[in-house]
């Protein structure tokens, strides 16, 4: 069977850095940093005290009061999204069956159950919103998405961790490319800032605990890195067959060519030492896409700030591209927009997408000298450069490991 051709042609985010695409843009190329401390709820008993919050966000501008009502902060900021990309993608769709909507959350709406909860507590089983059964499970935000846009395609979400977001293009692509559907709307959301979730990643050791320093603590690959920053926000694509994209007219930022994935197998939270299985995934990517090793132009790094997660995830490159991997261009930029768990994928699959289109490799903020033996070529500041052909690679607790081959179209 012959494949289709798949092609990125709207963007949608909310995130930290500002909500809409040229806003996240003209910020992340700034080099601006949305990290501060928490003023969600009290941290005065937790070690980590700061994350990338989304302060100016509201879904009122967008849902009918109707919906608002139905709907909670992990929902609304999944539409909102959605809408955003279809509006950049200068396109509508209404009652289409081979258009899909393909999500991924790490924690769906935990947050909001989390609330719940202690409504349930203090004043029993009466206070419960009957909203609650409509919102913890991770489908929600997708099925949301296919009310308000009405779409009858697949409405599928996965919960694979902070690789979610990836996972969840990656299967949009392979639909579209088969031919079973001729568009989606692709991506990840998360909701995570309430105080026992957050609280659980503390428990985890998994966070940065640079208080004093917020826009200093997310460090990816920096060898004083010690963790890290949770985030908030969501980031959806238009993806469509690239005939469909040409004879309407539309802009086109990159071609997705290929796709890959795979499971460490070891712990449910510390990566594989050796990067191995992340390079089997970026390799499976690099087969899928028909293309080499050699031809990779750019990387657009997990880069967790993590000290294991970022060691193993040097190791997978060297892995998989040898001697040049100390240097291929690399760019992570969790130092400035946060790590939304899984949506941050998504929002590293757009930036990745924008380099192609733009010609411009954001900077690694916070990037000060790696570890010693740990070498490779993270750009301090923006680079002029458009890749013909980049991997966004992405890992999450769990051991799941997704990288996504984008080239120009």
């Amino acid at each position: 069977m012959s494949r289709q051709r798949v092609v990125i042609t709207g963007i949608g985010l909310i995130t930290p850095l500002g909500i809409g695409k040229e806003t996240f843009w003209k910020r992340l190329l700034a080099g601006a940093i949305g990290i501060n401390g928490i003023t969600r709820f009290d941290t005065s008993n937790y070690a980590s005290k700061i994350a990338a919050e989304i302060p100016d966000f509201d879904a009122s501008q967008y849902l009918e009061r109707r919906r608002l009502q139905w709907t909670d902060r992990f929902s609304q900021l999944a539409v909102v999204a959605a809408m955003l990309a279809c509006e950049d993608a200068r396109i509508a769709f209404n009652g289409d069956a081979d258009v899909g909507v393909y999500t991924g959350s790490a924690l769906g709406g935990i947050a909001y159950a989390e609330e719940q909860i202690a409504a349930y507590h203090d004043r029993g089983l009466e206070a419960i919103h009957p909203l609650l059964t409509l919102s913890v499970f991770g489908g929600a935000a997708a099925s949301n998405v296919a009310i308000d846009l009405g779409l009858h395609g697949p409405t599928t979400a996965n919960a694979n961790s902070c690789a979610a977001g990836a996972i969840a293009i990656g299967g949009a692509f392979q639909a579209i490319r088969s031919g079973q559907l001729r568009a989606a709307i692709a991506g990840g959301v998360e909701a995570p800032l309430a105080p026992l979730t957050y609280g659980a990643f503390i428990i985890a050791r998994a966070m940065s605990t640079r208080n004093d320093e917020p826009q200093a603590a997310s460090r990816p690959f920096d060898r004083d890195r010690d963790g890290f920053v949770m985030a908030e926000g969501a980031g959806l694509l238009v993806l469509e067959r690239y005939e469909d994209a040409l004879a309407r007219g539309a802009h086109i930022y990159a071609e997705i060519t290929g796709y890959g994935t795979s499971n460490d197998a070891y712990h449910m939270a510390a990566p594989l030492k050796d990067g191995s299985q992340t390079a089997r995934a970026i390799s499976a990517a690099l087969e899928d896409a028909q293309v080499t090793p050699d031809e990779v132009e750019a990387l657009n790094a997990h880069g967790s700030s993590t000290p294991l997660g970022d060691r193993a995830e040097i190791n997978a490159y060297r892995a998989v591209f040898g001697e040049r991997a100390a240097r291929i261009p690399v760019s992570a930029t969790k130092g400035q927009h946060g790590h939304a768990l899984g949506a941050t994928g998504a929002w590293e699959i757009a930036t990745s997408a924008l380099t192609i289109s733009e010609g411009r490799l954001p900077a690694t903020v916070n990037f000060v000298q790696s570890d010693e033996g740990c070498t490779i070529d993270c750009r301090r500041n923006v680079t002029e450069l458009r890749p013909r052909l980049l991997v966004s690679n992405s890992s999450g607790f769990g051991g799941i490991n997704a990288a996504v081959v984008l080239q120009s179209a």
